[in-house]
């Protein structure tokens, strides 16, 4: 049994920062992908940013140059470290794991942490 655990949410004032993270329990494929996932009132979940098990990054536009993403990999555990945040980051952010297995793709979700930014 799988199980994506994050924590770190919480409420900040714009301008300040908070540390997200998800550590994932179970067996997942060594060969993967960990991402934050961000869902607003009202509209679609939204990549926020991912990293492979090599290190490799990707960013959406609207937060490159203020949010990091990292993992250790040895505690199977990926952080997201934002910094400068706007009111416009407020969201429910979730953990996701990926990775194909032969033909199946498969992927795990968190339960969701909110993060309130106050203008």
């Amino acid at each position: 049994q799988v199980q994506l655990v994050e924590s770190g949410g919480g409420l900040v004032q714009a301008g300040g920062s908070l540390r997200l993270s998800c550590t994932v329990s179970g067996s997942i494929f060594r060969d993967n992908v960990m991402s934050w996932y961000r869902q607003a009132p009202g509209k679609q979940r939204e990549l926020v940013a991912g990293i492979t098990s090599g290190g490799s990054t990707n960013y959406a536009d609207s937060v490159k140059g203020r949010f990091t993403i990292s993992r250790d990999n040895a505690k199977n555990t990926v952080y997201l470290q934002m910094n400068s945040l706007k009111p416009e980051d407020t969201a429910v952010y979730y953990c996701n794991v990926w990775y194909s297995y032969y033909s199946d793709e498969i992927d795990y979700w968190g339960q969701g942490t909110q993060v309130s930014v106050s203008s």
